[in-house]
């Protein structure tokens, strides 16, 4: 069996006896939160990028179109710094200025807008996306603005991280404070009138666990009640000033902070917000500035996940460039490195798994017939997205490196441009052609309101798939990515959605009634489940284990009708795409806002509710695997 070679019987711990030898040698880098799995092909494709880059940048090697180029362009823009060592904190200084010369509500509120498309912080956030309930076209959303710390319960009494980290985030604002051509005493009141707008903040925003219910964030709201609701400040000129268009409705992601909005936001606590709203601008462009800014800038974000060290240079300017023309990089990813071969063979693979859960969806003994017939349109309706797009989004005929101007100024124009292109998608109809991920991004989604599947090319290799393994071993891995994507279109938040993704009843009640409490099932099966880091959240991650156990199933089913059927291969690859070490701190961060269960026990928990698992290892009561008949759970 590959990839069993620990000590550790597999009746007793599948992911340890997969992968516990190689967790014993295996070694984190010191600018990374993890290793094995997901990050290792990470690691690789961005090596390759990287090369890519270099190769381009020092003209040994063609751009292959004018995005790739202008994304290079910014690479080297971001690998200079001699220049911007010398440029040093001004640049932010720079574009602090405008933010200095608003000093009261009425001056906000004169300028509302122009500090939004100019992207400075604002005490709540707004965009455009589709509309829950006709997901043809876009509406305008708001929502609370995001606390320093990475969720609310950090800011609980009993949390102990929370006044630990917010320690750490006020040394690293202090010393970046200190650059500046503040006062000292106002650097101090500053920094407090930060803390203090980031803790009332806490007080009226969802938790990770609240937004991992998001038919919950769909809230329409007529215009008027918005603007009552937002008090003092001035929203229907903002709104208006903003948008090409004036919205009738708004949708209201969070309602409780709408309501409570004027206790965080009034003329009396003006100057905190100002406060709040310069340090977190500051704060959030050193890693455009000098190479000590950009590293002690990060030195929160890396306490947070245990890394060691920054990112060396290269890889920071590489990462700087990539995350910004994600997408044209992703194509050009895909057509250098995946290949069509592998694309048909995969798409035949996710046609395949399709059938598959059409056939399991027959077959339930608790839906009715007309439910049934319901999820089998959502299937037939279901869009594949393959490896990667066939030509980069409009956007990006947008996007161009201003090569004379500092790299903050540079990559703050390209960022404005894209926002204001977003904007005007207000009165444009959705474009669902989109892709969700770029191609050389290891990972796989499922978007309930497009009703699609993104597979991007880099995660279609081994251990997930790859045309040397066997059939067995890539059903157990990439087979069962795909129909974990596919069963999210049937999760506690996808099966809320028709198959046009409109947020739509299309359930028989008692089916739906039935499912709720399948679901709370699942939620209990890993609510409280110990880990190194800490108990599981089962409400936070019920989403992605309900996907887990039905991508799982439906793979299994699959591999079961194949001529050289491989149970042992199938469950062993199940068990190593999960392969992860990760820092302590990581694991603690992930309990906490990660919708995911942790790796390890994504790999042994789902397997235990499958009669396939029993058999094939020949796992018996008192084994460490072993989970009653009556515990065991089947959703799809």
């Amino acid at each position: 069996m590959k990839g069993v070679l620990s000590m550790t019987k597999v009746q007793d711990d599948l992911y340890e006896a997969v992968n516990g030898e190689w967790a014993k040698t295996a070694t984190i880098p010191d600018d990374k939160p993890t290793t094995g799995g997901f990050a290792d092909l990470a690691d690789d494709v961005e090596k390759k990028l990287m090369g890519d880059f270099d190769a381009v940048a020092k003209g040994e090697k063609s751009a292959p179109d004018q995005y790739f180029a202008e994304a290079v362009k910014l690479y080297q823009k971001a690998a200079d710094f001699k220049a911007r060592d010398a440029a040093g904190i001004k640049p932010v200084l720079n574009r602090l200025v405008n933010l200095n010369q608003v000093d009261s509500m009425a001056g906000f509120n004169a300028k509302a807008a122009q500090l939004d498309l100019d992207l400075y912080p604002l005490p709540f956030s707004a965009g455009v996306e589709p509309d829950m309930k006709n997901t043809a076209q876009n509406v305008f959303t708001v929502s609370g603005p995001s606390t320093i710390l990475p969720d609310t319960t950090y800011y609980a009494d009993d949390n102990p991280q929370g006044p630990q980290l917010m320690g750490l985030w006020s040394d690293m604002a202090k010393k970046i404070l200190a650059q500046t051509d503040l006062l000292p005493e106002d650097q101090a009141a500053y920094l407090a009138d930060t803390i203090a707008f980031d803790a009332e903040i806490a007080k009226h925003v969802k938790s990770s666990e609240e937004w991992a219910d998001y038919p919950k964030a769909y809230n329409p709201y007529k215009f008027d009640d918005v603007v009552e609701k937002f008090g003092e400040f001035d929203f229907a000129k903002y709104a208006d000033t903003l948008l090409p268009a004036h919205p009738d409705t708004v949708i209201v992601a969070d309602p409780r902070f709408l309501d409570e909005f004027t206790q965080l936001f009034n003329a009396d606590t003006f100057i905190q917000y100002a406060h709040w709203a310069y340090v977190i601008e500051l704060l959030s462009n050193t890693g455009y500035l000098s190479d000590d800014l950009r590293i002690e800038g990060g030195s929160f974000s890396r306490a947070l996940s245990g890394l060691a060290a920054a990112p060396t240079q290269a890889k920071h300017a590489y990462r700087l460039a990539n995350s910004v023309f994600s997408e044209p990089i992703g194509i050009y990813y895909g057509q250098t490195y995946f290949g069509e071969a592998a694309k048909a063979d995969v798409t035949k693979l996710v046609e395949k798994m399709i059938a598959t859960y059409k056939r399991r969806l027959a077959k339930s003994d608790w839906l009715m017939q007309s439910t049934k017939d319901k999820a089998i349109v959502k299937l037939n309706t279901m869009v594949l997205k393959m490896g990667y797009p066939d030509k980069a989004n409009a956007v990006y005929d947008l996007l161009h490196v201003d090569e004379k101007a500092d790299l903050l100024t540079a990559a703050t124009e390209i960022a404005k441009t894209r926002h204001a292109y977003h904007l005007q998608q207000l009165t444009k109809p959705v474009d669902r052609s989109e892709w969700a991920m770029p191609g050389h991004l290891v990972n796989a989604c499922y978007d309930p309101s497009r009703n699609d599947i993104t597979f991007p090319a880099a995660i279609l290799q081994a251990p997930f798939y790859a045309l040397s393994q066997s059939d067995s071993q890539n059903l157990g891995g990439i087979g069962a990515v795909i129909a974990h994507e596919i069963s999210h279109g049937f999760d506690n938040n996808g099966a809320q959605f028709d198959e046009f993704g409109n947020l739509s009843d299309w359930w028989q009640p008692e089916d739906y009634d039935h499912f709720k409490v399948l679901t709370q099932e699942m939620i209990d099966q890993f609510d409280g489940l110990e880990t190194e880091a800490g108990p599981v959240n089962g409400k936070l991650v019920v989403s992605e284990n309900i996907a887990d156990a039905g991508g799982l199933a439906a793979a299994l089913e699959t591999a079961k009708g194949l001529d050289d059927t491989d149970l042992k291969a199938f469950f062993t690859n199940w068990a190593e795409v999960w392969r992860m070490k990760a820092r302590k701190q990581y694991m603690q961060l992930l309990l906490s806002i990660d919708v995911h269960a942790p790796a390890k026990l994504r790999a042994n928990v789902q397997v235990q509710n499958l009669e396939d698992w029993y058999t094939t290892f020949d796992v018996k009561p008192g084994d460490g695997m072993y989970l009653a008949p009556d515990k065991r759970i089947t959703i799809w």
